[in-house]
């Protein structure tokens, strides 16, 4: 993304919006922070059952781990061949879904064991993954979210994601939260909370100054990482390269 684009999105998601539009805007507090691996390259990232799923991404590096969120100890984990850049992660039942990036495949491992049990093809870029409960819901770079079929990854619909009736692309890592989808802008310290069947901006979460209370790894540490843990209501976020993983409430302004 060249500088003039990300300035762009930067200076319509930062503006002060007018009433009428009635997009709610949250600060946020931390309420605990846990360590994380400063050498992922999180690209994707859940809650499930007590642990943390993440999966990263370069080439060479690319894997999918099973962590405890308490002292990061990996519990499991699978890395990918040299050739693939791993994106995006869901669960649906008992699998597990991954994306890459451009080589237009989706792994399917069992949840168990991480054994490979199929592949999708993907048209498009992967970049982010959640599910809704009935479709897996696909971000690939741009202002579309898809809605896949997670039978067979066929896409049944799409919509535009859009604030003041502006497309916002750049959609990364995705998580589905109580009827919305929460979506990191790339390059950016905002999370969009989006009206699936809209495509709608329904609030926006501006976690500046977050990456000031880690310490990071390269100069692509930038915010990537949502999980949320349904049963105790507690969200989490972290970013690439990031030594520590934050639970946040939000802060209404």
């Amino acid at each position: 993304m060249n500088s003039l684009k990300l300035l762009c999105l930067l200076l319509l998601i930062s503006q002060p919006l007018q009433a009428q539009e009635q997009v709610q805007r949250y600060g946020y507090q931390v309420v605990n922070t846990y360590p994380h691996e400063i050498n992922s390259f999180t690209q994707g990232l859940l809650y499930h059952q007590g642990f943390l799923f993440e999966g990263t991404g370069k080439k060479g590096l690319s894997s999918l781990s099973k962590i405890k969120l308490e002292d990061a100890e990996v519990v499991m984990s699978k890395r990918l061949s040299n050739r693939h850049f791993g994106e995006g992660i869901e669960i649906v039942d008992d699998k597990i879904f991954q994306l890459t990036w451009q080589a237009h495949i989706v792994f399917v491992y069992e949840k168990d064991s991480f054994e490979q049990i199929a592949t999708h093809y993907n048209a498009t870029e992967g970049w982010g993954l959640a599910y809704n409960g009935e479709q897996l819901i696909l971000s690939d770079g741009t202002a579309s979210l898809q809605f896949m079929d997670p039978e067979t990854f066929v896409p049944v619909r799409k919509v535009e994601v859009t604030l003041n009736g502006n497309p916002i692309n750049m959609l990364n890592e995705l998580e589905y939260i109580n009827g919305e989808v929460w979506a990191n802008v790339w390059q950016t310290d905002f999370i969009l909370r989006i009206d699936p069947a809209t495509g709608r901006v329904n609030s926006i979460v501006d976690l500046t100054g977050l990456s000031e209370l880690t310490e990071r790894g390269s100069s692509e540490a930038v915010l990537n990482g949502i999980a949320w843990d349904a049963e105790q209501q507690r969200l989490f976020v972290t970013g690439k390269h990031w030594s520590n993983l934050f639970e946040i409430e939000l802060v209404a302004r």
